[in-house]
């Protein structure tokens, strides 16, 4: 099982490669700047997504990191995020996932925290 976070600027760009794995868009928004037939994707997964009002209060410094991951753990943990959740799950199980993400940041971000989710309900 495999599980990787890739900017979805760097796979239209070619700078990576997602190989044979699914490549799933976890955002709630379309990426900015990005034409949709430019990016090669295979599903569009916005329930997996932070809700507006959390992503919003990340961004706007309202929450740091490790508060946003609590919150964000939280949400995924019911609803449709849950469903989400296993069903990025069951992708993983294939050849492999790579959760595509469109923040600048790489290290904190909400695909780093969902893919932590999603491996952890794989086991």
């Amino acid at each position: 099982m495999s599980v990787t976070c890739i900017r979805v600027h760097d796979l239209v760009s070619g700078e990576a490669d997602p190989g044979g794995a699914s490549v799933v868009l976890v955002d709630r928004l379309w990426p900015r700047g990005v034409r949709k037939d430019a990016f090669a994707h295979d599903e569009w997964c916005k329930d997996a997504a932070p809700s507006p009002e959390l992503r919003k209060a990340f961004h706007h410094g309202d929450l740091d990191f490790e508060e946003f991951s609590e919150r964000y753990r939280e949400e995924l943990d019911s609803g449709d995020a849950a469903k989400a959740v296993d069903h990025l799950s069951d992708l993983a199980g294939g050849d492999g996932l790579v959760l595509a993400y469109a923040a600048k940041d790489t290290e904190q971000n909400h695909a780093l925290v969902l893919a932590e989710v999603v491996r952890a309900a794989a086991r």
